[in-house]
């Protein structure tokens, strides 16, 4: 009987099995890699450009002239909102510790989760998403697997509800973009629509899923239920909500709430995507490239500085000094022990 080149036996009539398809074999060809980074590069190169010429423009003393004009008034309302989305910022662990029924004090998980965010809004992911949270975690006895599952939840948790806001916006209420730009919205109605149906796909599979538990990657993945789907849209919603009210508040009425927020969703993901911690250059850029035709850029600069201070760099300060307590005092205790 005749043999294969590898030496197994050919059965007669048989029909050779197909190759399947697998999406994750584009993910690994140095091509796609090499694109993606070219793409990358080409989107930075762009908002450079941008910054750039928008930059040669600017008075920087009118900047800071702006910046001291701003009420009293006007920046501690602008912190109030802050100190509330930080708060709702730190309730996603909350909602992962209710979720995989973990036993921790509410007070130390709450901390940790402003820690991390802290971290997070100002110098990337990596630094305070990921390393601070597995770190303070430790302290707390929770494992590797542990923390890993708290992470992926509360990631889940805040694009919930950026889909659902960025999709409703973007659908219903699109920005009207430049006059020189001579582009049309329906592009962008159709990234909305894209958005909501992800959300939407998300809270339907955690309610209705009979299948509770799957593997993904090789890892066991259990779906949160309704009501913590249901929890994690709610809280999400309202931190982006409360983000996009700050800069609201800094512009002074000088553009509407819904195009604010829309601007600000447009510059979250362009931050993203451009990977640069905080989005620095980046949501300024976007902000000057999409309003500059309302606003006066010197106010837009102005408004985001302000933003960046009170937003990141405040609680960045405050949660730098908890975490040097938390450090002192875990130096003192293993000393006395």
């Amino acid at each position: 009987m005749p043999a294969e080149a590898d030496g197994a036996p050919q059965v007669p009539g048989a029909v050779a099995p197909r190759a399947t398809f697998d999406w994750r074999d584009i993910a690994t060809r140095a091509w796609w890699r090499t694109a993606q980074r070219t793409a990358v590069v080409l989107f930075l190169l762009a908002v450079i450009a941008v910054i750039t010429l928008q930059a040669r423009d600017i008075e920087w003393s009118d900047v800071l002239k702006s910046l001291c004009a701003y009420p009293l008034r006007t920046l501690l309302a602008a912190a109030g909102i802050s100190a509330g989305s930080y708060a709702i910022y730190s309730s996603y662990d909350l909602v992962a510790r209710w979720h995989f029924g973990y036993r921790l004090p509410v007070t130390q998980v709450m901390r940790t989760g402003f820690i991390a965010y802290a971290f997070n809004l100002t110098l990337g992911a990596w630094i305070g998403a990921v390393a601070l949270r597995y770190s303070l975690y430790a302290r707390l006895g929770l494992g590797a697997d542990a923390t890993t599952r708290i992470v992926a939840l509360s990631l889940v948790t805040n694009w919930l509800g950026y889909c659902f806001l960025a999709g409703s916006v973007f659908a219903l209420w699109p920005l009207a973009l430049p006059p020189a730009w001579q582009l049309g919205s329906e592009g962008l109605r159709w990234v909305g629509v894209a958005l909501l149906l992800v959300a939407a796909a998300y809270l339907c599979l955690c309610r209705f899923a009979k299948q509770r538990t799957r593997h993904v990657g090789g890892h066991a993945v259990v779906l949160p239920t309704g009501r913590v789907a249901l929890t994690q849209w709610l809280l999400s919603s309202c931190n982006w909500l409360l983000g996009s009210a700050i800069v609201y508040l800094l512009l002074q009425g000088k553009v509407d709430y819904a195009a604010t927020l829309s601007v600000m969703l447009m510059g979250a993901m362009a931050g993203v995507i451009a990977r640069v911690p905080a989005g620095l250059g980046v949501l300024e850029g976007v902000f000057v490239a999409l309003l500059a035709y309302r606003v006066a850029p010197v106010e837009l600069i102005a408004a985001l500085l302000a933003y960046r201070a009170i937003y990141q760099l405040g609680p960045l300060m405050l949660a730098a000094l908890c975490l040097l307590y938390l450090h002192t005092r875990a130096k003192t205790s293993a000393a006395a022990a």
